[in-house]
């Protein structure tokens, strides 16, 4: 609120001024927000405090039952078990069921052709996995550096695996090939080199430099083959290269 205040000027002059009252005003905003503040806090001791309560009661309840009617209670808890037991068979099952229907669908190259790149990256993991091998990991990006799919041979070899999904009349050049014979062991260390692709690869330099070098190129021919079959191509040498 307002309020009047008299003072004497220099020259003698009496005046009157005008004031508002914010620090006090202030001082009753901080309390109203404390005062919200405890009003929060109270009320939720109080919820705690009711939830608690409501739990005993309920405790209470189920022990007087099954305290008065023991039989029934326990027909209750073999129901309440037999249908837990049953869901779990039943969502089991499905799970397996489309574990299967996914190992079907991954032994036909024909599903890569509308994939993305990382859809194939993903397609030949399961195919490793499906394959023998283990530790297989993902590992496609912007900076793989030429490492799509890293793994371990069922002979402990580590391989490192560059995946290439083209349309079917686009054929991997020898650049690629290439570049990944330039990456593969000297910067990931790998004793196994696969070059992966659901089309085929151009007759060159980096053909014979792969075979030089035992890069293993997998083309959609030999693909079809290690997908259906689950056995891998001769590694280390060149497989299914079209001239």
């Amino acid at each position: 609120m307002p309020f009047v205040r008299a003072h004497t000027r220099r020259n003698g002059a009496r005046v009157r001024a005008h004031y508002r009252r914010r620090r006090s005003g202030r001082v009753r905003r901080r309390s109203t927000v404390r005062r919200v503040s405890a009003g929060g806090s109270s009320a939720n001791g109080w919820l705690l405090a009711l939830g608690a309560v409501i739990g005993f009661v309920l405790l209470r309840t189920v022990v007087d039952v099954v305290r008065r009617h023991p039989y029934w209670s326990s027909f209750v808890v073999l129901l309440v078990v037999g249908g837990a037991v049953t869901v779990a068979i039943l969502v089991s099952r499905q799970r397996a069921r489309e574990r299967f229907d996914q190992v079907q669908r991954d032994r036909l190259i024909a599903v890569t052709d509308t994939m993305s790149g990382a859809e194939f990256e993903q397609w030949f993991a399961r195919i490793l996995i499906g394959s023998g091998f283990r530790d297989v990991t993902v590992c496609g990006g912007a900076r793989d550096r030429g490492a799509d799919v890293l793994a371990v041979a069922p002979d402990g070899r580590r391989v490192v695996v560059q995946c290439k999904r083209q349309s079917i009349g686009n054929r991997v050049g020898s650049a690629a090939i290439q570049r990944f014979a330039g990456t593969c062991r000297d910067i990931h260390r790998g004793e196994i080199c696969l070059l992966v692709t659901n089309s085929s690869f151009t007759a060159g330099d980096g053909v014979r430099l792969a075979r030089q070098l035992g890069i293993t190129l997998v083309d959609r021919e030999a693909l079809e083959m290690w997908a259906s079959t689950g056995q891998p191509p001769a590694l280390g040498v060149r497989s299914g290269v079209t001239r």
